[in-house]
């Protein structure tokens, strides 16, 4: 039975020069690892509470000196010596010991940050992969497929200073059987797209947060239409061989009961629209189509889009149990896009995950806007059997490392992409 021997953690910075977290954690026999924790951008309102200094002084008030306190200081204290026989059993004791509704007190920042730790430090205790750690603590099973990548193509909203409203539109490999193929057919439609945005605007290859080309659309629309030349222009299929997945984050433009997306749209008529773009283009997943809060009308959008694209919640669930099972109560969304930082710990986004799965919903594993080099992403989407696996664009370090984690991943059990 794992016993922690020490924890300890310092402040890095994140892909957007921000502060976070790195801890570490060493076992008494010696078996030790550490993890970073990412931040997001557009965040939602039920997300679980990052720690920050609020010291204007530094780093404009976002550093993470007082999380990095907290696991080296008081989490430390209890958890030093303790022989903890399982990851929940762990994470029950961070969430008892943070006592708060939405972990205020330590910072979910903190407490993640050891979840992950200690997760590496037992599958290196265990000599597994990390994947195969993840698939045990869930009692999924091994994994038999690898998730899909949707790989962002271009970026508006929160991510890229708001030249249009819509976040992320994003490309889905979707004949492609094998992780590299897949790959090799994203990095071919992004170069295409560079190209096409550097003779239809004149724009250099500048990119969001996650990546993703901005260049300076007009419409909404633009996104669509560019994505659909850039596949063409790279020897592919629109709908057949590639698709499209669009990231709405709608609660960005969500005021008094109005969506303003060019103009200002009731509910009702926003519905209308995501379907019919739809439609209109090879969309076979819309994320957060309608505002976090605006609960009376997402069973209307599952409905208007059934058959056509999944309806994927990432504000309107945050991760969080009680809010997927409201949701799955209401016919509210068909898809989870599961962000293990939203919720704060690896126990409580695993059955975050369970409820989806039961459901017969799909599961998106997803990075955020602000990420490290750590790769433990992209085993937990292997090991948890996500279908799909949303890590950012196919440029930057910070995305790359979750890739080439997969490639590897790919390599070591010869897995196809999930169907």
């Amino acid at each position: 039975m794992p016993v922690v021997e020490r924890l300890h953690a310092i402040e890095i910075l994140d892909s957007r020069g921000r502060p976070t977290l790195q801890a570490s954690c060493q076992f008494s026999d010696g078996s030790e690892g550490s993890a970073s924790v990412p931040s997001g951008a557009s965040t939602g309102a039920a997300e679980a509470h990052e720690l920050r200094d609020g010291d204007p002084q530094r780093y404009r008030g976002l550093g993470c000196r007082k999380a990095v306190a907290n696991v080296c200081g008081e989490i430390n204290d209890v958890l030093q010596g303790r022989a903890i026989d399982s990851q929940e059993a762990l994470d029950r004791t961070l969430v008892e010991l943070d006592g708060s509704a939405q972990k205020s007190r330590l910072g979910a920042n903190a407490l993640l940050a050891v979840s992950l730790a200690w997760a590496r430090a037992n599958a290196a205790k265990q000599r597994v992969p990390l994947y195969r750690y993840f698939a045990q603590m869930t009692g999924f099973g091994p994994p038999t497929v690898l998730p899909r990548p949707t790989v962002n193509l271009f970026s508006g909203g929160a991510h890229a200073g708001g030249q249009v409203p819509l976040q992320d539109l994003l490309i889905l490999p979707r004949r492609a059987q094998f992780i590299p193929k897949a790959l090799e057919i994203c990095v071919a439609v992004y170069e295409a797209a560079t190209d096409l945005i550097a003779d239809k605007y004149g724009a250099r290859r500048l990119t969001a947060d996650e990546g993703g080309l901005a260049p300076p659309f007009s419409h909404c629309e633009d996104m669509f239409e560019d994505a659909m030349l850039a596949i063409e222009s790279a020897g592919y299929r629109p709908g057949e061989d590639v698709c499209l997945a669009l990231d709405v984050a709608a609660s960005q433009f969500w005021r008094d009961d109005r969506y303003r997306l060019e103009g200002s749209l009731s509910a009702e008529s926003m519905i209308t629209l995501l379907s019919d773009w739809a439609q209109r283009w090879p969309i076979v997943c819309v994320e957060d189509g309608l505002a976090e809060d605006d609960w009376a009308h997402w069973p209307a959008l599952r409905s208007a889009l059934a058959g056509q694209a999944l309806v994927l919640g990432d504000d309107l669930l945050c991760t969080n149990p009680s809010r997927i099972q409201r949701a799955i109560d209401e016919g509210a969304a068909d898809a989870l896009l599961l962000k293990v930082n939203q919720i704060g710990t690896l126990g409580e986004a695993a059955h975050a995950c369970q409820l989806a799965r039961d459901a017969g919903w799909h599961v998106t594993v997803s990075a955020r806007s602000g990420e490290t080099e750590d790769n433990w992403l992209a085993d937990l989407a292997v090991g948890w059997s996500a279908q799909h696996i949303k890590v950012g664009s196919i440029t930057q370090s910070e995305r790359l490392a979750k890739y080439n984690r997969l490639l590897a991943i790919a390599d070591s059990t010869s897995l196809p992409i999930a169907g």
